[in-house]
């Protein structure tokens, strides 16, 4: 028997730009999510980023997020199945509230956000990370599902969002570029889907091989 005992659950890491599917296929795919949109900055905090040229906060930018605090929960989840996490709201840019998030004996969850591959090495590092994904449809079809999601959740003003978007269309490829070099595997939602279950099996047969 190991002296060592496994960690009793890992995470899935489920990045790619703002619109490309990740909230849905983590909600399709039965698995318990943790949202590292709630681990965004609050509006009046000093240290937000800016648009080059603008007045405009940059919520696409890693230094909007506060990457400490995720990676605390992602720890907490994965080893006692249990953490208390901050509950945001975007049209506010502030935290309204907290809430605590249990996973119980599962072998794997996923957190998901755009900000999810700034933390693969670090979650490697810490012995909990299952598998990073990055998720793109394209630059129009991602600009078209953001700015109606968007739109449908009041999450900031229209010119604001029309302003976000353009700008994300033509930054779509480097975006993708940035996160797969930072660890995530560039898939579309029906690999995503697969590598998810082998990783939550593969996990699972792991842990029943080590303990006996």
């Amino acid at each position: 028997m190991s002296s060592h005992p496994p960690i009793p659950t890992r995470v899935a890491l489920l990045c790619g730009p703002s619109g490309s599917g990740k909230s849905l296929l983590a909600a399709r795919s039965g698995l318990p999510v943790l949202r590292l949109d709630d681990f965004y900055k609050e509006g009046d905090d000093p240290t937000l980023p800016l648009v080059a040229g603008s007045s405009d906060i940059d919520w696409d930018h890693p230094d909007s997020w506060d990457a400490d605090t995720a990676i605390a929960a992602i720890t907490d989840l994965c080893r006692t199945g249990r953490t208390n996490v901050p509950v945001y709201d975007i049209a506010l840019s502030a935290r309204t509230g907290e809430e605590t998030i249990e996973v119980g004996r599962t072998p794997l969850f996923i957190a998901e956000g755009i900000f999810a591959a700034e933390i693969v090495s670090r979650c490697r590092e810490l012995g909990v990370l299952a598998d990073a994904l990055c998720l793109s449809r394209g630059p129009m079809k991602t600009f078209r599902r953001r700015f109606l999601r968007d739109l449908k959740e009041g999450r900031k003003s229209v010119p604001f969002l029309l302003r976000r978007g353009w700008r994300l269309m033509r930054a779509e490829r480097s975006i993708v570029a940035r996160q797969t070099a930072l660890g995530a595997y560039a898939c579309d939602r029906d690999e995503a889907m697969g590598r998810l279950a082998s990783a939550a099996a593969g996990h699972c047969a792991s842990t029943a091989r080590t303990a006996v």
